[in-house]
């Protein structure tokens, strides 16, 4: 199996000139993270995850997570000493704040430093992934004692959290979940109830695990309104802030899965005994609220998922298209076989393969810059300028990039030949691995529903119109020769574009001819962002070509392939968007069998 290394050069590349990172130093937030210093700890963080985490990923996969014995989950022995240097390095606490123990760097930095991680070992990232989460709606919405208590170890990783929302009867229907909480008389909670699907729910990895659990109080209205949200530590914490007793949740199994065997997927039960010990998060009631400050912080990170499995797949792929001879490519001597990288087809996987990396990683950087620019911009017009964007992104950032992970991991699997059929390769664990990202955190379904039916009327459908205008704008700086090929490209998609955000918004009073285009609304939508950013780039690269070693005239002719022949793909998805639901309820069920 190809070793990894992150793309470094064209990492800095998306941080400047896509993403404005530059901007991002410039707020006072971020006043000690200097330039230079990010840059040296993204060579670091390079060094780091090839050397210590990329070799656990095949272990990860062979071996897994075990449920050993009734209650115990034994993570792979590889993946312990790794973590703990993890932890030692501080890599956790990049985009965290300082009083808390972390470094204070921007979000969109540590997105980078996550992006080596999850491609180095996409099971093991799963663990500081939903920390992240649970730190985020602590910051946001736990009490001063609890973020006392809590957070620094949380930031730290020596205290990994979860998020327990799924159960067996629910699925992604949150609203319908049972799980209970008592109030007692001391101020705690005593919770009971069983979650499904929790990532790295219990393991042996850290001393401590911090569950973020929904559950409803006595007397809570039905549905997403009667929600809310505690914190169920795997072991008590003191008084003075050492480890007490263990807490009332147990693991009851672990699921078997496709891929990500590294990463234990546990069904815990909470309060079999006296009920587990829990701690209201903010108000009673607000749980749904909550949730999506970890569903949403999450949402990005998953989308990154599909950006790193396929960065992975895509190195692996070619390592492997450079060293593999076979049939002769046109031009070659009778007597010779050829690498079979000098074949058009896979020239063809190679580059779609790339160009569609390379998108997703605009598109990903892009979006965490908008969040930290919504957080941290000192002008309160352009934090909610910047939020909307963060809004509109985030389901496409979450569905596109996870479709594209699966679609890219397969292509490797496809410059393998057969070989990438047969396991020992490691070709096929990345499809295996990435195929559970378009599931998580709200299947690419919902992603879609959330785009069609809540961000698209955001400001009457302003916002979007806003984003489409940027889109346009970009026409006057693709005039030169070499960007013309990209300039009629993007005109068209984003015309194509315009038309389907006009139906469905035209449509809003027929909600099912609504969600019936959704999908490929979505599809359409990530598809034409991915075409405008990288034609973004070839615009800055464009200025630099012929300066350097061929890095910048390679992004060039990167993006004008995916401007040419990735982006006409998103008009020919406009039929779809608007054929309404009549095509898809048009034959009875029963004639589906």
């Amino acid at each position: 199996m190809a070793d990894y290394r992150a793309p470094l050069r064209d990492m800095k590349f998306v941080l400047h000139h896509v993403a404005g990172i530059d901007e991002l130093l410039e707020l006072e937030a971020f006043a000690h993270a200097e330039p230079d210093v990010v840059a040296g700890a993204l060579e670091e963080a390079d060094r780091f995850f090839a050397e210590q985490v990329a070799p656990t990923n095949r272990i990860g996969d062979t071996v897994g997570s075990r449920l050993t014995e009734p209650g115990v989950v034994e993570a792979p022995d590889e993946f312990k000493p790794v973590y703990e240097k993890y932890v030692h390095a501080g890599w956790g606490g990049v985009p965290f704040p300082a009083e808390y123990g972390g470094h204070g760097f921007p979000w969109l930095v540590g997105m980078a430093v996550q992006e080596m991680f999850t491609s180095a070992n996409m099971a093991f990232s799963l663990v500081p992934l939903l920390t992240q989460a649970g730190i985020h709606a602590l910051l946001l919405h736990g009490s001063e004692e609890q973020k006392a208590t809590y957070l620094e170890k949380m930031i730290t990783g020596e205290w990994p959290g979860t998020m327990c929302l799924t159960e067996p009867h629910a699925g992604s229907d949150v609203g319908a979940l049972s799980a209970k909480a008592e109030p007692g008389p001391d101020g705690t909670y005593r919770l009971t109830g069983t979650k499904i699907f929790i990532t790295w729910g219990e393991h042996d990895l850290a001393d401590n695990i911090i569950h973020l659990v929904l559950a409803r109080t006595p007397g809570s209205p039905p549905g997403t309104k009667g929600i809310s949200l505690f914190i169920v530590p795997k072991f008590l914490i003191n008084a003075d802030g050492s480890r007490g007793e263990r807490n009332d949740v147990h693991v009851v199994s672990i699921e078997h899965k496709l891929g990500i065997h590294g990463s234990p997927t546990c069904v815990l039960s909470f309060g079999e005994n006296e009920g587990a010990v829990a701690y209201l998060v903010g108000e009673e009631h607000q749980g749904m609220r909550y949730m999506f400050t970890m569903m949403n912080n999450a949402r990005l990170g998953v989308g990154l998922e599909g950006l790193a499995i396929a960065e992975r797949a895509y190195q692996q792929a070619l390592t492997f298209a450079q060293e593999r001879r076979q049939g002769r490519a046109v031009g070659t001597a009778p007597t010779e076989s050829s690498l079979i990288i000098e074949h058009p087809d896979v020239r063809r996987m190679l580059m779609t393969m790339k160009s569609q990396t390379e998108a997703m990683r605009c598109l990903v950087y892009l979006n965490a810059a908008h969040i930290d620019l919504a957080a941290n911009h000192p002008d309160a017009e352009a934090r909610a300028f910047h939020q909307e964007r963060v809004d509109l992104y985030t389901p496409i950032t979450k569905a596109w990039s996870t479709d594209l992970g699966v679609e890219i991991t397969s292509l490797g699997i496809q410059i393998h030949g057969g070989m990438g059929y047969v396991e020992e390769t490691g070709a096929a664990q990345h499809w295996r691995d990435a195929r559970i990202a378009p599931i998580y955190e709200g299947t690419n379904g919902i992603q879609a529903i959330d785009l069609a039916m809540r961000k698209l009327p955001m400001r009457e459908g302003r916002a979007v119109a806003d984003l489409l205008a940027e889109m346009r704008a970009l026409d006057e700086e693709l005039s030169a020769p070499e960007l013309a090929g990209m300039r009629a490209a993007l005109a068209d998609a984003v015309a194509a574009l315009t038309q389907a955000t006009t139906w469905l918004i035209a449509s809003r009073k027929e909600p099912n001819d609504v969600l019936a285009g959704a999908t490929p609304y979505q599809e359409m939508f990530g598809i034409v962002v991915g075409g405008w950013l990288m034609a973004r780039s070839a615009v800055a690269a464009s200025t630099m070509a012929g300066d350097d070693d061929g890095f910048h005239a390679a992004k060039v002719d990167t993006a004008r392939f995916y401007c040419e022949q990735i982006l006409p793909r998103a008009r020919g998805l406009l039929p779809a968007v608007t054929a309404g639901a009549q095509p898809l309820y048009a034959i009875e069920p029963k004639w589906l069998g």
